[in-house]
Formats: structure tokens, C-alpha cells, sequence
């Protein structure tokens, strides 16, 4: 599976992947998908947001035990970061038939569509719009960089955008929804363990700095007479990284527009997005006031207009505790590979967002997490060893065995 998957949507120069929602890698990725499903038998569907799902059973029957991840990419993003968590799914399937077990609950294998938001800039849009967190209308009013619609690019790749929104029949279908990932970070490669559970995701958001001046001559303007918004901009990231220091918060402007776009232009307008995330709702919001006051200041003395939009908010997601107690049980009692019984399995929060998370207000969700022995994510350099891969089909075989099995 994984030898499949590995060249679909990966850039020649930069060794990095760009599945982009509804573009024909993703197309590729969604194909394979189905094959996968309809190889091992399973039913294959595909919801009014255009998320794939492969069920063991029937899928109208309820309380069902649901796994799976995402499988597009951030721009020259890593394979193992979503990609990870479908094909261990299908593994642990075909694990526990090994296995010879009976299951007692449905079971289905999902893939959640446009998670990293690398088209349309706003993150979890296939399983945000099944929970009800994104309206149709703000859904209809997302566009990509060359100003193509989300409805547009939908309709394009043969999907039908008229039928999307809340699926709350469907969710409440789901009586757990355990989804693996490669760790980002470096918590398990500290610790000496190669599989983990989440605790809890932190807050996060997404926030648009506009940070307008006037055009002019790069050549012929006197540095004062100018109102360069670019100076504002630097001072703005400098700040976003002291501010970020002082709570141990996270804070990256990652992502930058610059108009007219000219070597020897002095711009008119530069816009930055700012993705920043704490480990609590208090220091979130230090941290973001904290850069927007300084960037305040900054434009003033400058004379540069500054508008800042929040385009998109998670609040904190506690998993499931008593979810999260019961994988920690069959894991610590089970052992591994690499993890002998009886001892615990690492518990660890993570800066990251993920369809977990969304679907968490929807129905009881967990995640396990795959050791990523650099730390390094959403970059061709992401990496997790092959046995470390396989203790994370175990692992998750073993959890989706207690929870949908005899």
C-alpha cells in the first residue's frame, strides 16, 4: 500500500508532496482509496462532503468504530502525515482477519477530505462541514489562490456542491472514531516509545494581518518619505516569536502576499497569516493580543493601515477520557512490538490540529500517535521507521479489537 501511495502528487524538485483538495492528485489519492476498499470487500461510500468511508458492516446499524485519517498534503508536505493513519487502517483490518477476529460492531475505514487546507486556506473542511462547524454559505465562499471557488473546484473534479453541509445522522452513527498519526514532535523519541496516546489538542487559529502603505519607486523614494508596510510586516514576525517566548506558546507567520509583487516596487499592501497555538486558552490569547498590540504600535509610527481577521479558530479538544482510559488498558495489558505488557502507554498533548478534533463535539474520539524520531513535520524530511510503523498497526489493531470485537 505504502509503495503505491508514494508517488501520487509528489514534486519532482522539491521531493515533497502537493495533494491539494479536488485537484487530480487528490483525484489519484481518492481512487486509490476505493481500490483498497473494494479490494478487502468492504462497502465504499462516499458522504455529501465529499469524505470517503469503507465500512465492515452495516453502516446504517450504529455504533460503529470508525478509524481512518486524511490523505492530501500541505504544499511540499511529507508522506507519512495523514497518509500514515488510512493505510495503518486498512492494516489493522487486515491484521485482525489474521487474527481471525469476530467483530460485534461495524466498522469503517474514512478518509477525511481538504484536512490541511492547503487549497482554500481553511483547515478540516470535509469533516468541519459533516459536524456542523463550517456553514454552507462559508463554505461556498472559500477560494484558492487563483480565485477558484470551493463549489468550482468540487463541481470540476465531479462532485456535487450543492449537497453539502451537516451530517449529524451520520456522526451520530459513530461510537468511536480512533484515528493514528505520526507524531509531530519529538515527546516518544524522548521517551523510548514507539506508539502513544493523545491527550488533548491545544487551542489554535489561523489570523490575517493586512498591513497597507503606498506603492512607489524602490529607486528614487527617500527612505522618508516612504509608508513601507513591508518594515511592519518584519516587525510583526519578530514580535510574533518574543511574544510566543514569554507564555511557551507557538506563533509562525508562514504565509505571505505581497502587492504589486515587485523587485523594485516599495509595496502597497502586504498580507500575512499568522497560525498560532498554546497549550491553553489564556496563553493563546496572550500571545495573539501580544503580537496585534505590537503590530498596532508598529503601523502607527509608520503610517501603515492594519486590519486583522481571525479566518478560523479551534478551542482546546480534551479526548474522551474515558475513551482515552479504556485504549490506554488494552494497550498497557497487550504490549507490542517494542512495548512489553504491563507497561503504560506515554499520554501526550499535541500542537497540531486534526479531524479528531473536530469530530470530537460530535462523538467519543482518541488518537495514537507513531514515534517521529526527528520531530520534523510538513516537510519533505518527515519521517517514521518501518518498525515503528508496525507497532503502530499493532497497536491500533489491538485498540479497534477491544473496542468493535469479541
Amino acid at each position: 500500500m505504502w509503495r503505491e501511495l508514494l508517488p501520487i502528487g509528489r514534486h519532482p524538485d522539491s521531493g515533497g508532496y502537493r495533494r491539494y483538495a479536488w485537484t487530480g492528485a487528490d483525484a489519484e489519492c481518492r481512487a486509490w482509496f476505493r481500490a483498497q476498499a473494494e479490494a478487502r470487500g468492504l462497502t465504499y461510500e462516499v458522504d455529501r462532503n465529499g469524505n470517503q468511508w469503507a465500512w465492515l458492516g452495516d453502516p446504517l446499524a450504529g455504533d460503529a468504530v470508525v478509524t481512518g485519517s486524511h490523505l492530501d498534503s500541505v504544499p511540499d508536505g511529507g508522506a507519512f502525515d495523514g497518509p500514515l493513519g488510512v493505510i495503518s487502517s486498512f492494516a489493522a483490518l487486515d491484521e485482525l482477519r489474521c487474527r481471525g477476529a469476530e467483530f460485534t460492531r461495524p466498522l469503517a475505514v474514512a478518509n477525511f477530505g481538504d484536512e490541511e487546507g492547503a487549497r482554500f486556506g481553511l483547515a478540516c473542511v470535509g469533516s468541519r462541514l459533516a459536524a456542523g462547524q463550517l456553514t454552507v454559505d462559508a463554505a461556498h465562499r472559500l477560494r484558492d489562490g487563483d480565485g477558484v471557488t470551493l463549489p468550482q473546484a468540487m463541481e470540476a473534479a465531479g462532485y456535487d456542491p450543492g449537497a453539502i453541509g451537516p451530517d449529524p445522522e451520520r456522526l451520530a452513527r459513530i461510537g468511536a472514531f480512533v484515528e493514528l498519526h505520526v507524531e509531530q514532535g519529538r515527546a516518544l523519541d524522548l521517551t523510548g516509545d514507539p506508539v502513544g496516546i493523545a491527550s488533548a489538542i491545544w487551542p489554535h487559529g489561523r489570523w490575517r494581518f493586512d498591513f497597507r502603505g503606498e506603492a512607489n519607486h524602490a529607486g528614487t523614494t527617500r527612505l522618508a518619505d516612504r509608508r513601507d508596510p513591508m518594515l511592519t510586516y518584519a516587525e510583526t514576525v519578530l514580535a510574533a516569536r518574543r511574544e510566543a517566548e514569554l507564555v511557551g506558546a507557538v506563533a509562525t507567520f508562514g504565509k505571505v502576499a505581497v502587492e504589486p509583487n515587485g523587485v523594485n516596487a516599495i509595496p502597497s499592501l502586504v498580507r500575512g497569516w499568522l497560525d498560532s497555538r498554546a497549550a491553553d486558552q489564556d496563553r493563546l490569547d496572550a500571545v495573539v493580543d501580544g503580537i496585534e498590540r505590537a503590530a498596532r504600535e508598529h503601523a502607527e509610527r509608520a503610517g501603515i493601515d492594519l486590519d486583522v481577521v481571525r479566518e478560523s479558530f479551534t478551542p482546546v479538544v480534551e479526548f474522551e477520557h474515558a475513551l482515552r482510559d479504556e485504549i490506554g488498558k488494552i494497550l498497557t495489558e497487550r504490549g507490542g512490538r517494542g512495548r512489553a505488557a504491563g507497561r503504560p502507554v506515554p499520554v501526550l498533548g499535541t500542537g497540531a490540529g486534526h479531524d479528531a478534533g473536530i469530530l470530537s463535539a460530535s462523538a467519543p474520539t482518541a488518537m495514537l500517535f507513531v514515534r517521529n524520531p526527528t520531530g520534523v513535520s510538513h516537510s519533505p524530511a518527515e519521517h517514521a521507521a518501518e518498525d515503528d510503523c508496525a507497532a503502530g498497526v499493532t497497536a491500533l489493531a489491538d485498540v479497534l479489537e477491544g473496542l468493535a470485537c469479541r
